[in-house]
């Protein structure tokens, strides 16, 4: 039986082993494969010569990875950075006279503006695309957030002249209906979810200490 003896190094003779272009996905991740599936009303069995669902899902998913909140607002002429409301300075307001714009500073919080009617989910429905089949773990959820580049100041003063506001890669963490806020994190420079010891943040940060 000692013709059987496996290496004590078997894994990196596999990994030499390689034939040809693999498959498999080989990026990692902390969000759920099923996040980044769109929602689609398609029966799940169509008729002959009716196109597929998961056809029509990969089509859909393939074109909004196409596109980008802050290209888009840019070609309607909207600076993601002047979206935020910002402390009145009246010593740097302009005249009237000098015809630049906007002479009003803007004051008004985005939530005002906020309209969920044409959502293709509820803020459940979100959340609960982190969940995977035999896990009780919930994964975050991709998104975008206008932050503060500047995490410290943004904390301690989120309308400040100093800030400047971009549209960063988030992970959704989790949803307050009393306040309707979600709560999410940047992800890092690999495009991951983790805590400052570098662990993958679950279930909206709860840990089994609370």
């Amino acid at each position: 039986v000692t013709t059987f003896k496996m290496p004590e190094d078997f894994g990196s003779v596999l990994d030499k082993q390689v034939i040809g272009p693999t498959t498999e996905n080989l990026i990692k991740s902390d969000f759920s494969v099923q996040s980044f599936k769109p929602k689609v009303q398609i029966a799940f069995q169509e008729l002959p010569g009716q196109c597929p669902r998961k056809i029509e899902v990969e089509r859909r998913r393939r074109l909004y990875l196409t596109f980008d909140i802050a290209q888009l607002l840019a070609s309607k002429g909207i600076d993601s950075n002047q979206l935020m409301p910002r402390h009145h300075d009246p010593d740097n307001m302009p005249a009237i006279e000098e015809k630049k714009d906007p002479v009003f500073p803007i004051y008004l919080p985005l939530k005002i503006f906020d309209n969920d009617e044409y959502d293709c989910r509820t803020p459940e429905e979100w959340i609960s695309l982190g969940l995977e089949t035999g896990s009780h773990d919930r994964k975050p959820v991709p998104g975008k957030a206008l932050l503060p580049t500047d995490d410290v100041l943004g904390h301690e003063d989120p309308k400040s002249q100093k800030l400047i506001y971009k549209w960063i890669d988030v992970g959704v963490l989790d949803y307050d209906k009393e306040t309707e806020l979600y709560l999410v994190h940047k992800t890092d420079k690999n495009g991951l979810v983790r805590d400052e010891e570098g662990r993958p943040i679950l279930s909206g940060g709860i840990t089994p200490q609370g």
